[in-house]
């Protein structure tokens, strides 16, 4: 017996039979061989794929960190318009004094109201950043929601009490009206609307959902990122400013009216009757949309039967029930829902592939997905049917 080197620099034992030493060992005997090797290190371990572990349930690796792209570009618009307001509010405030014009007082007061839901829309977006807890598990998002409800309901209780002076106004007649004082801060008043309006304005695809005209974008099927909505607090006050800019036109024809009419002071108090109503008018949009999303309602633009469908089109998928979809926000849509699948279908495969089609055809952020096996009493269960039609 000697030794013998092994492959890899191990040392090694072996029976060397008499043939191999040169003698044919009784001739036609057996080599016997055996090998006997030392432990060598062992392998090192693969690196695991970081897309594995960035799969189960997440679309991104890390949560974002701080305001998204949008509402950055959200909050810049703010400010400049916040900035824009304050300023023009400030002399809309001294020409009314000094024109003794109901018509730009109210203008001013609505400029103020601009201010407020600006601020509070700016306070918003500073708080959906914060990160979520253990009592606010879904963040702080719905702030939005709620900084675009506080923006309307101020419009609506300053144009209330407008509307009563200017209907005081109508009764009795004995106040005076500047008309070069007027026609002066109503011309820039108009100018500051319409620049407010340029800095809001959210430029976008051309959108074609029907009777919401510019309201949405589209999201088209397939593979990708949803397209952006516009951010809700923006939204607001866009449309906040537009009544604004709308009344200022009614006050700029008034004073016009005014300064080379002065027996005709009357239409102070006629446009700002009838200026406030169509301000009032230009919140309902927002207004509705606000509400669908506090009542936690399908989202716009998102159908309760195509992800219905979209879910059965699933490979091993059964039936589905217990559909919920709802909204933090105009743009962060939110889904649930219980899929029953054949026994032989791969439940990680399903789950992967429905959330993927809940994201790129309809935009979903959040996706909740439960997975169980098919049995046929499923379609004699109340609390598995479907909701009725509203």
């Amino acid at each position: 017996m000697e030794p013998s080197p092994a492959p890899g620099g191990s040392e090694s034992t072996r029976l060397v039979s008499p043939r191999e030493r040169g003698g044919d060992g009784g001739g036609g005997g057996l080599r016997l061989k055996s090998l006997f090797t030392a432990p060598s290190e062992a392998p090192p371990e693969e690196p695991k794929s970081v897309e594995m572990c960035l799969h189960h349930c997440h679309r991104e690796p890390t949560p974002q960190q701080g305001l998204t792209p949008e509402r950055l570009q959200a909050r810049r618009q703010l400010c400049a318009a916040c900035a824009v307001c304050c300023v023009f509010m400030a002399g809309e405030v001294v020409g009314g004094y000094l024109a003794h014009s109901l018509a730009i007082m109210t203008d001013a007061a609505h400029l103020l109201a601009d201010v407020g839901s600006m601020m509070a829309s700016l306070f918003s977006l500073w708080l959906s950043t914060r990160p979520a807890t253990r009592t606010m598990t879904f963040g702080w998002h719905r702030s939005e929601t709620l900084g675009a409800l506080a923006s309307v309901v101020s419009l609506w209780v300053v144009t209330g009490i407008l509307l009563y002076l200017a209907f005081i106004r109508l009764l009795h007649s004995d106040y005076h009206i500047e008309g070069g004082a007027m026609l002066l801060t109503a011309s820039i008043a108009v100018c500051a609307n319409l620049l407010m309006a340029f800095v809001l304005h959210q430029a976008g695809p051309p959108h074609s959902h029907g009777s919401r005209g510019s309201e949405y974008a589209p999201l088209e099927e397939g593979p990708g990122e949803p397209l952006p909505l516009g951010n809700t607090s923006v939204r607001a006050a866009f449309v906040h400013v537009l009544g604004d800019l709308l009344q200022s036109f009614g006050v700029l024809a008034a004073s016009i009216l005014i300064y080379f009419k002065p027996q005709y002071k009357a239409a102070d108090p006629i446009s700002t009757f009838l200026f406030s109503i169509c301000a009032l008018g230009s919140t309902a949009p927002t207004l509705r949309d606000v509400l669908r999303v506090l009542m936690e309602g399908t989202p716009c633009g998102v159908g309760f039967e195509p992800v219905r469908d979209t879910l059965l089109s699933v490979p091993g998928v059964r039936a589905t029930h217990e559909l919920h979809l709802w909204a933090l926000t105009l743009t962060y849509h939110v889904a649930s829902a219980h899929l029953a699948i054949d026994e032989a279908a791969d439940p990680e495969a399903v789950l992967a592939e429905a959330s993927s089609r809940l994201h790129s055809q309809f935009g979903f952020s959040s996706c909740t997905l439960q997975v169980e096996q098919y049995h046929a009493e499923m379609t004699q269960c109340l609390r598995c049917r479907e909701p009725p039609q509203a």
